[in-house]
């Protein structure tokens, strides 16, 4: 039986802060001062989500994306 995916979970800055977010939610779950504090927080809840996990650098760009769930395309062989 397939297990119940979340809400995928995002680490952005926000002005000189960082925020772990998840995904349609209009507020951030936590502002923290640094990205490893809020990748640490969202990768928590994504694996607790089996989500995933897009992380975006200073520049906006998508720096890393990770994923806890269940792959509905793995890799053959």
């Amino acid at each position: 039986m397939p297990q119940k995916v979340g809400k995928n979970q995002y680490v952005a800055p926000r002005g000189d802060k960082w925020i772990a977010k998840g995904e349609g939610n209009k507020r951030a779950t936590r502002v923290v001062e640094t990205q490893r504090e809020a990748i640490s927080i969202a990768r928590q809840i994504a694996i607790n989500n089996h989500s995933e996990l897009t992380i975006r650098g200073r520049d906006g760009q998508i720096r890393d994306k990770r994923s806890y769930g269940n792959d509905p395309y793995p890799p053959k062989g």
